[in-house]
Order: C-alpha cells, then structure tokens, then sequence
C-alpha cells in the first residue's frame, strides 16, 4: 500500500503479489483506515510499499502532468462477474469523454439494469484507472462518487469533459438518485 499526492488530493494505491494494481481510491471523503480495513478484509497485508506501487504513482503523475491519457497497468480488481464486466466496459470510455448509466447498462448488455451498473460503479476498487469518474447522469449532471463530488468534478475537468457542475443536492428522497439513473419514478395518488 503507498500514499501518494495528486493535484486533487492523496491518493491510496495497492498491488497484489504478482504487481497487480488491486486497489487505487483518492482519499477525499475516504479515511486512510478504513481503506486498510477493506484491503485487510480482502485478505492482504497492508504494509506500506512505495516501491511496489511507483509504476502506479508514476502513470497517475503523467496523467495530471497531460503526458497520459490511457493507463497500461495490470490490474486484478476482485468483484462478481456482474462487477467485472461493468468495470470491463468503464475501461472503453475514452479519456475526456462521459457516458450515463443506461448507456453503461445498455453496453453490459441489460439496458434495464441501470440500478445495478450504478451499484458496480461505486464498488470500483481502482478508481481513476477504471476510470468509473465519466459516469454521470443522464442529464449530464454529476452523481456520486466515492472520493467525494468534488473529485469527481475536478478529474472530468482536467479531461475536458463536457458535464453539468455543480450539480443539485440530493433531497432526503430516493427519487433524485433513481432519475439520475434512468430509472421510472411512479407517484400514487
């Protein structure tokens, strides 16, 4: 495990035995322990390891230098198959380009499936790399984010994405999320 500074905020990266990229979070919202607990839950060690991660801290630099826009690390992120093919398919989103859940949901091959594409989104363990940041909602607004909205924002901008900032507050209903999500919203009388 190694900790390393972005222009956004540090970054928490891992890599397995074999030097695959297994885990990769800003910290933003994130505290650094609960990362270890994740890691530890996973079953590794979480021994800090700068050498191990200095090709990832590398190629992370030259992407906010502008000298990288396509990651070429090993990766072993581990999920369910669901997740895998979600993760799969985040990595065919061009740098500086953006797509909505149902059009994920729909690339996966399930075009009802935008809950469930949204839920393996924020299950990425390898963030920035799985680039899970240029998912955002069908109106073009931003939606959550692990590292925090803000993050978000601030790796779409530095991409030259096109999306809506500052995106509305959630309101204390489910209704807010489940448009974002191209999900029906019924009301009954």
């Amino acid at each position: 495990m190694h900790q390393f500074p972005t222009p956004i905020c540090d970054v928490v990266a891992a890599v397995n035995s074999s030097g695959k990229v297994i885990f990769l979070y800003f910290l933003g919202n994130r505290d650094r322990d609960q990362l270890v607990a994740e890691l530890e839950s996973w079953g590794y060690e979480a021994e800090c390891n700068a050498e191990a991660a200095a090709d990832v801290e590398r190629q992370v630099s030259e992407y906010f230098s502008g000298t990288r826009k396509v990651f070429d690390l090993a990766l072993a992120p581990e999920g369910t198959p669901f997740q895998q093919r979600v993760w799969q398919e985040l990595l065919t989103i061009p740098f500086g380009e953006t797509m909505s859940y149902g059009e994920l949901a729909t690339r996966v091959g399930n075009p009802k499936a935008s809950r469930a594409v949204g839920g393996a989104n924020g299950e990425n363990p390898i963030s920035l790399i799985i680039p899970c940041h240029r998912v955002i909602g069908t109106d073009r607004s931003l939606t959550g984010y692990g590292g925090g909205l803000n993050v978000k924002e601030a790796l779409l901008n530095h991409e030259g994405a096109k999306f809506t900032a500052g995106s509305r507050p959630r309101s204390a209903t489910k209704e807010p999320l489940q448009a974002e999500l191209g999900l029906a919203v019924s009301h009954e009388n």
